[in-house]
């Protein structure tokens, strides 16, 4: 299960990953702590909310792994016109729930995805500022690995998975999977 569509696609492309399924989506949001410094609360725009972030100064915690959520973010960064550097532009090298406890400590900006913020909720201080961007929509797909290019891999165990990941009953799974009440992920197959 992966979550960065580009890549995705190229994995497929140069023949590394056969027969990706689209899967489901939640979105990303912006949190941040509740003084606000850079004053983004209620923008509807990320792009604006990070240049409000970078003028400011306001210390970012940037997963910095080259995960989807990393991917995202290096995305929204360029729409802004911004590399950003310096000491208010953390890069954690971490997964996202180290990275969302850093951001809390620090008392600082990050970006996350809705999921993993409503697993961590109770546990922080620091909340949505930032929501509703298309630009924050997360798809997810499945992609099972070439068998002609990996000899050594599982491929009927991978297409069992996607089959029924990917199945009216897998899809329920999703659909009703909860955390703290709320709904993590969207089905996009059978909506």
């Amino acid at each position: 299960m992966v979550h960065a569509r580009s890549r995705e696609d190229k994995f497929v492309k140069e023949g590394y990953g056969v027969n990706r399924r689209n899967l489901m989506h939640n979105d990303f949001v912006i949190l941040g702590p509740k003084t606000d410094p850079a004053g983004i609360r209620g923008l509807t725009s990320a792009v604006e909310a990070l240049k409000k972030i970078s003028a400011s100064r306001s210390d970012f915690v940037s997963r910095g792994d080259d995960s989807g959520t990393n991917i995202k973010e290096n995305h929204l960064w360029k729409e802004a016109g911004i590399v950003p550097s310096g000491k208010w532009y953390k890069e954690a090298g971490q997964g996202m729930g180290a990275v969302i406890i850093m951001a809390n400590d620090l008392k600082c900006y990050t970006l996350s995805d809705r999921g993993t913020y409503l697993s961590m909720k109770d546990k922080i201080d620091i909340g949505i500022l930032v929501e509703g961007d298309p630009e924050l929509y997360n798809p997810y797909g499945v992609i099972a690995v070439n068998p002609t290019r990996h000899k050594n891999i599982n491929y009927e165990g991978a297409m069992t998975f996607i089959t029924y990941i990917t199945s009216r009953e897998g899809q329920d799974v999703i659909r009703n999977f909860r955390k703290n009440g709320k709904q993590l992920f969207y089905p996009d197959v059978f909506k």
